[in-house]
């Protein structure tokens, strides 16, 4: 695992607002991209907390950045155990060209997360349900 790879699933959880301690050897971070390149994802397990964040290259329509955000908006995702998907405000990308690629058409699990890669784009979701679509031209968040 590359140091950007580990500063970003840091940033993943700093965006779940919860004190994370350092991390550990039973840490782990998977970084997974779909083929054409346009939505990468990183898991992130740390101290026992587990996200999903993934982010989609050229949203073509995103939605107003709040005035609270300083930095990108409207392309990235974060997924945590509990609760409904959200948008994050953020200066990095999980899009990574050097991520193993899932396939269309298969499906990755990880944790409590459920990944399904599609020509239409890519499905991730918790055992409860909720989760997110997303593809360049529509993000739906449930």
């Amino acid at each position: 695992m590359t140091a950007r790879t580990r500063r970003l699933a840091a940033c993943v959880l700093a965006g779940l607002a919860v004190v994370v301690p350092a991390a550990s050897a039973k840490d782990s971070f998977v970084a997974f991209r779909t083929p054409s390149g346009s939505i990468g994802c990183i898991y992130s397990l740390v101290g026992g907390v587990r996200a999903l964040r993934c982010d989609v290259r050229g949203v073509v329509d995103p939605p107003a950045r709040p005035k609270s955000c300083d930095l990108d908006y409207g392309s990235a995702f974060l997924l945590g155990t509990t609760g409904r998907a959200r948008r994050l405000c953020a200066g990095d990308t999980a899009l990574d060209p050097k991520a193993n690629v899932l396939a269309y058409g298969h499906q990755r699990r990880l944790g409590p997360f459920t990944c399904t890669s599609r020509r239409t784009g890519l499905r991730c979701a918790t055992h409860a349900g909720h989760g997110f679509e997303l593809s360049r031209q529509a993000q739906r968040l449930f």
